[in-house]
């Protein structure tokens, strides 16, 4: 896969992003609410709120139907338009309400801007990346940003792709006036909902792609800098301050695994598209929590331009959504990574299976859980990229293009999503793999801990034999005592030797008794379906007569004996 690509890469120390060094002070107070941002736990996704296919924007139907005004024919980019009103200004159906609900605006961080470009020539090659293009942070600052977005593009600009840390109210407003740009773009970037739509499609001239993609990443983060973490992460009073103590099983927190010491944590790809014959433009956002991403991205788009496969594919590619595919390939590389993490973590884990503590099998509950929660993050992210492929430029269509171009560029595009849906496919291969692999780690371990506990009910069930037996020679000893301590009972103070004037005498009794005794004895051995009185599968006849067959046998095993001692061993022989 990194030989497809050919991003160079610089290696990086591990709290370390592309763009960090040389840092100073300020910066690595930055870096470590960056760091807090990423331990954060993720909204859960309102999909219904996703697209435009619904009609009801951000709407509750316990609320009542607000008034919507018709749309006007304005044009977006109209000295006229007030960028401030955006979006009812230029999506009526959105009323305030719903823009307050939906916190498209509110969820903006506040103080500077900073928004950086990264410009694609017509030629293919990629233009000095722009890391500085506009710092907004007040009012003369957000005019000059206006102004140079109503400016006339360069003409050979082929796509200009923006990526804004910290994107304030403002600059979220004037990007989406300049580019007409679907309200639920920035809702579902904001919600962190998957969502991939087009819209405003024009035969010949271009159209809206908005691609919003959640996808998983590893890093290790310095948790002392970032301060307290989230309630999802932390221990209660009195429990243990171990991490892995207090995680719970909750897909959209962040994962810390500790054999590691790295966090796996959710980031989001939101990107939408303006397509265009003469040029296109791409809008990265990236959430308040998530701020740093968008140095890390702009610098690995630029150096897309510096690999030869892609520089090659930019040449002969007039179609502008190859460069979205850049973007695409970063969510895959940081899946990879994390599978190439998982991995290692698991086969420690697996090592830990004889200390017999509850905290490994509880992790590996946890870690089903999340590669359980992937499948549907990877499945999006098949749909994203299946999106891409089916969902053909109609600026293609323009008649500046020729066939041979469409052509070409129609062959590229299908040749490289397909590759990325491979690609998608061995990811999927390995959290299933993934998957199976704990599933049999957790059988393993329940196995032992039955095995344990079959060799200790074995020595508990020795020793309720040894237990029984026991019982069982008391039983017979009591049974034997029985008879003598009832007739004793019956007859007592009634016994002419002890009250002169009573009936009995001692030979009553002691008649009585053994009888009693006697009968009491035949009752229990002929009840027993096994005895040393009584072979096993012996008939109800043989059971009730069992004196006389006991005697009957000992009888015939006595003669046997002395039969065999009266014929001398000769005669045996003979």
């Amino acid at each position: 896969m990194a030989g497809h690509l050919e991003i160079p890469m610089v290696p990086l120390g591990p709290n370390e992003s592309i763009t960090s060094f040389g840092k100073n002070d300020t910066q690595k107070n930055e870096n470590a609410n960056q760091d807090k941002g990423l331990l954060q736990r993720t909204p859960t996704p309102t999909y219904r709120h996703s697209s435009p296919s619904g009609p009801w924007p951000w709407m509750d139907f316990d609320e009542d139907i607000p008034t919507v005004t018709p749309p006007t024919d304005q044009p977006a980019d109209s000295d006229f338009q007030n960028w401030d009103g955006y979006p009812q200004s230029l999506f009526p159906n959105w009323t305030e309400a719903q823009v307050k609900r939906c916190e498209m605006l509110t969820k903006c961080p506040t103080g500077d801007s900073n928004v950086m470009t990264v410009d694609v020539y017509g030629d293919g090659k990629f233009g000095e990346p722009n890391r500085d293009k506009a710092t907004i942070q007040d009012q003369e600052t957000i005019d000059g940003f206006w102004n140079w977005l109503k400016g006339t593009r360069e003409d050979d600009i082929r796509v200009r792709a923006f990526f804004v840390k910290r994107m304030t109210k403002e600059v979220l407003q004037m990007l989406g006036t300049k580019y007409n740009v679907e309200p639920f773009f920035f809702s579902s970037s904001a919600h962190w909902i998957p969502s991939r739509f087009q819209e405003s499609m024009i035969p010949g001239e271009g159209d809206h792609i908005t691609i919003v993609l959640p996808f998983v990443r590893v890093r290790e983060i310095d948790q002392k800098a970032a301060g307290p973490i989230s309630s999802h992460s932390q221990t209660k009073e009195g429990e243990s301050s171990s991490q892995e103590d207090a995680q719970i099983i909750d897909t959209q927190a962040p994962l810390y695994l500790h054999t590691c010491n790295k966090h796996v944590f959710q980031d989001l790809l939101s990107v939408h598209m303006v397509r265009g014959a003469r040029t296109s433009t791409i809008l990265s956002y990236h959430p308040e929590m998530r701020e740093g991403t968008a140095d890390q991205l702009h610098s690995l788009i630029h150096r897309t331009g510096d690999s030869v496969y892609w520089q090659k594919l930019f040449e002969r590619s007039k179609d502008p959504t190859c460069l979205l595919l850049c973007f695409l390939w970063y969510a895959m590389y940081e899946w990879d990574e994390l599978f190439e993490t998982l991995y290692a973590h698991i086969n420690t884990l697996e090592t830990l299976l004889g200390s017999q503590d509850i905290r490994e099998t509880r992790e590996l509950h946890i870690l089903q859980a999340h590669l359980l929660y992937y499948r549907t993050l990877l499945d999006d992210f098949r749909k994203s990229v299946t999106f891409v492929q089916e969902t053909p430029n109609p600026a293609m269509d323009d008649p500046s293009m020729t066939p041979e171009d469409r052509r070409v560029s129609d062959d590229i595009l299908k040749k490289e999503t397909e590759y990325l849906l491979s690609e998608i496919d061995r990811l999927e291969s390995q959290r299933l793999m993934q998957f199976m692999r704990l599933k049999n780690v957790i059988d393993l371990a329940f196995a032992t801990v039955n095995i344990e506990d079959s060799q200790y009910m074995k020595e508990l069930t020795v020793a309720t034999v040894r237990d029984s037996a026991a019982m069982k020679r008391l039983s017979y000893l009591t049974m034997v005592f029985l008879p003598a301590n009832f007739m004793s009972n019956l007859f007592s103070m009634n016994v002419v030797e002890i009250n002169p004037q009573g009936a009995a005498t001692l030979n009553h009794y002691i008649e009585a008794a053994i009888g009693l005794t006697a009968f009491a004895m035949w009752i229990v051995v002929a009840l027993q379906a096994e005895s040393i009185f009584v072979p096993q599968g012996s008939s109800i006849q043989r059971r009730v007569c069992w004196p006389l067959y006991y005697i009957l046998d000992q009888g015939i095993q006595l003669y046997i004996r002395l039969y065999n001692r009266t014929i001398p061993p000769k005669q045996k022989t003979t």
